[in-house]
């Protein structure tokens, strides 16, 4: 797999806002040093200071305050030294959240309580998605996905054998979002440029951090129809490459994986035996 930096996508300007994982980004907070790896997993319940727990929900960063906590401001400054917002601490409140979507900018995060104008303590975490490919697949391979789900029920099963489905995982401790995915090089249908974000209906997808998510291609790939710069099978039988490619919208990069691909003696696409392994 490759990763291209910096690639920006036509479609970053697209917004997003969902997401059900948890993902804890805290180390110990103990008198506002770190430490601990962000995104492992961990927290501190035995903190002493303020800051008990802070950690990516979803698309939300959620800041936990111990019940003893004596500060009225939480405030949260991005990578580039801008406040990204501040939340008033109530009376009793043992946490504040804020809405970072997939839109954000990677990096570097302070998060900073006050008392008054006096900063308690501060603590900085690492919020940065890391986007892989982990596997591709077909409908006559993988009958177990939920393709009726996805597609309808009322898709024969040719029409879903054109299609694919791709693992993505985010291995880091951010939220992303996939804006395209496409597939180029020895496949039935190519596509360098598909039609809308090539994911079937929808323009994006949310990956939480922590979280693997299957998309499923609305470009027909492996359709029966072979094009002018594709491969498919043939009474020779056909082998070859192809890679499956995505953009992100955080980072703003081109992720891309490519396969082996096999194609058994047939002259017809729906009848032949079709074979994905990593190249």
């Amino acid at each position: 797999m490759t990763q291209n930096y910096p690639h920006i996508s036509r479609r970053n300007a697209l917004r997003t806002v969902a997401g059900a994982a948890l993902v804890s980004v805290a180390g110990c907070l103990n008198n506002g040093d770190s430490s601990g790896t962000p995104g492992d997993g961990t927290t501190d319940s035995e903190s002493k200071g303020p800051l008990k727990r802070v950690a990516v929900d979803g698309t939300t960063l959620v800041v936990e305050l111990s019940p003893e906590a004596d500060v009225d401001q939480v405030n949260l400054i991005q990578p580039n030294g801008e406040l990204f917002g501040k939340r008033d601490v109530a009376a009793g409140a043992q946490q504040v959240s804020y809405e970072i979507g997939t839109t954000y900018e990677p990096g570097e995060y302070r998060v900073v309580a006050l008392k008054g104008e006096e900063t308690v303590v501060e603590i900085t975490r690492s919020i940065e998605p890391a986007i892989q490919i982990r596997d591709v697949g077909l409908y006559r391979n993988n009958p177990d996905k939920p393709w009726d789900e996805v597609y309808g029920e009322s898709k024969t099963d040719s029409k879903k054998n054109g299609e694919a489905f791709v693992t993505i995982q985010n291995s880091g401790n951010g939220p992303d979002a996939v804006v395209e995915l496409r597939f180029t090089g020895d496949v039935p249908n190519p596509v360098e440029d598909p039609r809308g974000s090539g994911i079937y209906e929808k323009d994006s997808v949310v990956i939480p951090a922590g979280e693997t998510v299957d998309l499923f291609s609305d470009s027909f790939p492996f359709g029966s129809e072979i094009g002018d710069e594709g491969m498919g099978c043939s009474t020779d039988g056909n082998s070859g490459k192809f890679t499956v490619g995505l953009e992100t919208r955080v980072i703003g990069q081109e992720v891309t994986k490519s396969y082996n691909v096999e194609y058994t003696d047939s002259d017809e696409m729906q009848n032949c035996e079709i074979t994905i392994s990593e190249a």
